[in-house]
């Protein structure tokens, strides 16, 4: 079978494209297949900011919680997808977190309220990022029907369509606009800027 490239264009109410919008695929016509990656994915604490702010990944995906930071970070989530909690440390974790549930895990820090990223637990490996310009295009999808879920920090739940995978041309890009609410997150102090908040 040949398979196609499936793009999107993600904007919002206004027009503005939208970043880290975890686009995904799940195929209506038979279940998917999982592979996790045997190496542990990576999300660093740097600058007392988490990077990046979101992670999309397979179930049983492991993640490593390196903190390259000065000063020590308490990692946790309290998410029904994953609770866990790294105590205070510095450099690399002891272990990495395997998330085996499915769904959306908020993951902050204990020490420094603003510090925040999202890992998205997917049961499809058809997924991808948006960019900075809103696009985001998931590679090698079979023909087939497919139900796309999009997430993003700001929306209330998970928006969704059906589609259908042609084998003999790539479909033009689908246009999504999304209703995002307010950025709520904690902006940092301006003694955080300068090691104010250790």
């Amino acid at each position: 079978m040949v398979a196609a490239d499936v793009a999107f264009k993600l904007a919002d109410a206004k027009g503005a494209p939208v970043a880290d919008a975890v686009v995904s695929l799940v195929s209506l016509d038979a279940p998917s297949k999982i592979s996790p990656p045997a190496v542990p994915l990576e999300i660093m604490q740097k600058d007392k900011e988490f990077i990046p702010l979101v992670t999309p990944l397979v179930v049983g995906t492991a993640v490593n919680f390196s903190n390259r930071d000065t000063v020590q970070h308490q990692v946790y989530s309290s998410s029904k997808a994953k609770n866990f909690e790294l105590p205070l440390y510095a450099g690399a974790a002891k272990e990495p977190i395997v998330f085996d549930t499915p769904g959306v895990v908020a993951v902050g820090c204990n020490i420094h309220d603003w510090m925040l990223a999202y890992v998205v637990v997917l049961e499809t490996p058809l997924f991808a990022k948006s960019a900075a310009d809103g696009t985001a295009t998931i590679a090698a999808v079979s023909p087939g029907h497919y139900r796309a879920e999009v997430w993003q920090p700001r929306l209330e739940k998970f928006a969704t369509l059906e589609l259908t995978v042609a084998a003999e041309t790539a479909p033009a890009p689908i246009a999504l606009t999304l209703a995002l609410k307010p950025d709520r997150r904690i902006h940092r102090a301006p003694a955080a800027h300068n090691g104010g908040y250790k």
